[in-house]
């Protein structure tokens, strides 16, 4: 199985900047896509933002402008630069990695435990 291990997440200012970062491991394994899901309290999970093996990259409206998302093949890393944040940026955030797996020729969604991020006014 693929493990995804989110680290970056804390408290900031509205205003300020994050970045988050996944790392892809386990398993041999070729990654198509990874993404960034977030959920705050009492609300749905949705997808922030997703970027395939060639870098297309797409967004949540609510986040256009001012997140980025970029990806390191070489690494088996996702980040999230999180610029001009705004309290209800506050969510947990989740990494999310589409991978084949060698051995099975199987392919699944990988989630990451979670990071929270947390922007005061």
């Amino acid at each position: 199985q693929v493990q995804l291990v989110e680290s970056g997440g804390g408290v900031v200012q509205a205003g300020g900047s994050l970045r988050l970062s996944c790392a892809a491991s386990g398993s041999t394994f070729s990654i198509t896509a990874m993404g960034w899901y977030r959920q705050a309290p009492g609300k749905q999970r949705y997808l922030v933002a997703h970027i395939t093996s060639g870098s297309s990259t797409n967004y949540a409206d609510s986040v256009k402008g001012r997140f980025t998302i970029s990806r390191d093949n070489a690494k088996n890393t996702v980040y999230l630069q999180m610029n001009s944040l705004k309290p209800e940026d506050t969510a947990v955030y989740y990494c999310t990695a589409d991978v084949i797996v060698h051995s099975s020729g199987s392919s699944t969604r990988g989630w990451g435990q979670g990071t929270q991020v947390t922007v005061s006014s």
